[in-house]
């Protein structure tokens, strides 16, 4: 295992043991969609809930749950590790925005911390090794949603001198080149977050030596970045 794929794995193992104090409750919510049987796994150990369970509970509406930022927060160390290893089978962006409705950046500070290290070791992993079970675009798009910044991911990836890393580039390029979506580029499943003037920006300055695609020099993205800047 690579390293940064075992600081990733010591970030996981992290996150379970710093959410180990967010113990059973008696979960209640919706009995249409959530039968008794349902109710009664949610409510026991954490390691007990089968993976589909898991999965259905991670995509559902807050509204589903009498408290669903507490559900969240205790079932946050197993929804995140199953994203970040590709097992969840619901979409990334779906993910965050449910973070970001629980108020994730509002718990404890050992359980925000741990978050925080598992976003990091995610994207260092990512940039250095592929490929992995979740897209670059994805990966970028889920931890820039749940915290609220893209910045400092750029700065990461500027920072990281190394061919996976400019694969990657390469990649994300011609996804967001694809009839110009760059431009209306939003990130989240609810297109919460507008990427399009900071990843715009960073593809045509800093990092332009090392994306090989002709299609950044079209006129109309140096047009709307020159329109950006002066927006």
């Amino acid at each position: 295992m690579s390293r940064h794929r075992q600081q990733l794995a010591t970030a996981l193992d992290a996150l379970d043991r710093a959410f180990a104090s967010e113990g059973p409750f008696a979960v209640t919510g919706c009995t249409h969609c959530y039968g008794d049987q349902d109710l009664a796994a949610l409510s026991g150990p954490l390691d007990l809930i089968a993976d589909d369970l898991l999965s259905a509970v991670a995509a559902e509406v807050p509204s589903h749950w009498d408290d669903f930022p507490r559900l969240y927060r205790r079932l946050a160390p197993r929804i995140v590790r199953l994203a970040v290893t590709g097992r969840l089978h619901v979409d990334e962006n779906l993910i965050a925005s449910r973070l970001v409705a629980a108020g994730w950046t509002t718990w404890d500070a050992p359980l925000t911390s741990a978050l925080h290290e598992v976003w990091a070791a995610w994207w260092q992993a990512a940039l250095h090794a592929r490929p992995g079970p979740v897209s670059i675009r994805e990966i970028l798009s889920l931890i820039t949603v749940a915290t609220g910044a893209l910045r400092p991911w750029l700065d990461i990836w500027t920072d990281t001198r190394t061919e996976t890393a400019d694969t990657q580039l390469a990649e994300l390029v011609d996804d967001v080149l694809v009839e110009y979506e760059i431009t209306e580029l939003r990130m989240g499943f609810y297109d919460e977050y507008d990427a399009s003037a900071e990843l715009l920006s960073w593809l045509l300055t800093e990092v332009r030596d090392r994306a090989d695609d002709a299609r950044l020099d079209e006129p109309y993205l140096l047009d709307t970045m020159r329109e950006i800047g002066e927006g």
